[in-house]
């Protein structure tokens, strides 16, 4: 129990502090460090409450929520029938294939933030995307729990402003988790005692976030989300190779 309560303190209060320098990366560190300690069903569920409530703290701060959701509903409801397929997939898989796969998730996580690649603009074909990314993004969010692929990306193919961009991540990313807890739930895989483990995990992230914050401050951010991603490849082959071998 004791090794339990150090890993979560540990992992949600350096994700936490992410969040808090960077504005992201909650989920993908947090999911990345408890896969190595607890596979990814389990991992998938401890993150599952410190990973709503910080994102829906981001989905509310800004002044776009109103017209984001009338503009993004179609992308929104896509994810959450998504989730739902993806979590009846993560039942009836082999976890160590899954595993794989959330590893090359986040190392590609990790190439595609050092990369930044210029994406052409999709406004005009917006609402047949939206479904198809959608249904995508909650697929895999069902499966192996990350929030980012493809749904990040084509965000940004819809040229929002920096501050609804932020805002748009937030409602996505709490869309697929509020998703992911019900999904989890109703297939047996989130357990009461898990949930109490993943409420106990908000209060390193909190301070981990306000912290964050201060260090923000002092620090290049740039330098510091570029060891970030990098960190995150290494975390992603390690966890795609142990799966494999």
């Amino acid at each position: 129990m004791a090794e339990t309560v150090l890993v979560l303190a540990v992992t949600f209060l350096l994700a936490g502090t992410v969040k808090g320098v960077v504005g992201m990366g909650l989920p993908a560190v947090s999911l990345a460090l408890l896969t190595l300690f607890f596979g990814l069903e389990e991992a998938m569920a401890l993150m599952i409450v410190p990973s709503l409530l910080t994102n829906i703290m981001q989905s509310v701060t800004g002044g776009s929520l109103g017209t984001l959701l009338r503009r993004l509903w179609p992308l929104l409801v896509m994810i959450l029938a998504g989730v739902w397929i993806g979590t009846w997939g993560l039942a009836l898989s082999d976890a160590d294939l899954l595993a794989a796969l959330l590893g090359a998730l986040i190392l590609g996580y990790g190439v595609y933030g050092l990369t930044t690649p210029r994406l052409p603009e999709l406004v005009s074909f917006e609402r047949p995307l939206s479904a198809l990314v959608g249904l995508t993004n909650g697929v895999v969010t069902g499966l192996v729990g990350t929030f980012f692929m493809p749904a990040v990306p084509y965000l940004q193919t819809l040229r929002l402003n920096r501050d609804d961009m932020v805002q748009a991540m937030g409602i996505v990313f709490t869309t697929s988790t509020a998703g992911l807890a019900m999904s989890l739930s109703g297939f047996g895989m989130m357990t009461g005692s898990t949930a109490a483990w993943s409420l106990a995990g908000t209060v390193p992230a909190i301070l981990g976030m306000v912290a964050g914050r201060r260090i923000r401050q002092r620090l290049d951010e740039r330098r510091f989300r570029h060891i970030l991603l990098v960190t995150l490849m290494v975390l992603g082959a390690v966890i795609a190779v142990r799966a494999l071998t």
